[in-house]
């Protein structure tokens, strides 16, 4: 039996929702092993003169607990 745990990551690109989503597991990964999956909760989009300036994400990211 495998305990999973799961944690909230906020992150930003200005790129695309997709970047924004990879960047947040990346960062999440240099602290947290075993990560399994993620479930993006909400996305989000800054606008500044009319133009999306960044794509926001709210991640659930779940990883094994050893």
């Amino acid at each position: 039996m495998a305990i999973m745990k799961v944690i909230e990551v906020l992150s930003e690109s200005k790129k695309s929702w997709e970047d924004a989503t990879a960047k947040g597991i990346a960062r999440a990964g240099k602290n947290v092993k075993g990560i399994k999956s993620a479930y993006v909760q909400s996305q989000s989009a800054v606008v500044s003169n009319n133009k999306v300036t960044a794509y926001r994400v709210n991640l659930k990211v779940t990883f094994e607990v050893k």
